[in-house]
């Protein structure tokens, strides 16, 4: 089916500590994107990237005479999400299907938010990470790994109403795939949390086309699913410049 595609890109890696994450929407541009999308026959608007503010680590430490680190670039990752939200609404409103281009994967606040209005949506998340800390619960107060748990409503209360205030989707609708490095309570969280979770070893086991047959079938009854793919989730050896790599993935 052709589509109507909008490339908005994200160059922020506000969520983490390693830079270069942000350079990620122009290194896929380069690789040629678009003119290959373009040559499966879609209509591609790059509509360019979400503004985003200079980084200022040492402002930031600063901040509070605390110098506490659960809430380090909360301000600006608040607002990059909600001028994402904008975004990927524009782009809805407009009748195009949004391809968000990160940037660390905090940006799935906004870009989630962005198509989660209307009728109840599935949500596949592709990660190495289950993103599914708070700010009690994370070790490192890193915020990129903490948007799935705003999603569903939890943790910082300015990531949860990014867009419109409360949670934007529903636990029973995520199907986590790839999952194999959780920090020991934010994996007992996820067991209690609804979501179904296909961890490396799942798919070791029963292989991707067969999990990814499971994904698609646990969102039969749903009429959109937005997919979310941090490239962690690969094997380092075949996606070297990740922010946190982690061995073994898939190839």
């Amino acid at each position: 089916m052709k589509k109507k595609i909008s490339i908005i890109g994200i160059p922020m890696d506000f969520g983490q500590l390693l830079r270069g994450v942000d350079m990620g929407p122009a290194a896929v541009r380069y690789t040629g994107l678009i003119p290959r999308l373009r040559a499966l026959g879609h209509e591609v608007l790059d509509t360019g990237n979400v503004k985003i503010p200079i980084r200022d680590d040492e402002a930031v430490t600063d901040r509070k005479p605390e110098n506490k680190v659960d809430d380090k670039y909360l301000m600006e990752i608040t607002e990059i999400c909600e001028a994402v939200f904008l975004a990927g609404k524009e782009a809805v409103r407009k009748g195009r299907f949004p391809l968000f281009i990160g940037g660390d994967h905090s940006i799935a606040i906004g870009t989630v938010a962005s198509v989660a209005d209307g009728d109840p949506m599935g949500l596949i998340w592709i990660d190495a990470h289950a993103d599914f800390n708070t700010p009690e619960t994370s070790p490192s107060g890193n915020i990129h790994g903490m948007p799935l748990a705003a999603l569903i409503g939890e943790g910082f209360e300015s990531l949860i109403n990014v867009g419109r205030p409360g949670a934007k989707i529903l636990p029973e609708n995520i199907v986590m795939i790839g999952q194999r490095d959780l920090d020991p309570i934010e994996k007992q969280r996820l067991k209690k949390s609804g979501i179904t979770v296909f961890t490396m070893r799942d798919i070791d086991e029963q292989g991707i086309n067969s999990v990814a047959n499971k994904a698609l079938m646990k969102f039969a009854h749903l009429k959109r699913i937005h997919l979310t793919v941090d490239m962690d989730a690969l094997d380092p050896v075949e996606a070297p410049g990740v922010g946190t790599p982690v061995q073994p993935g898939p190839g």
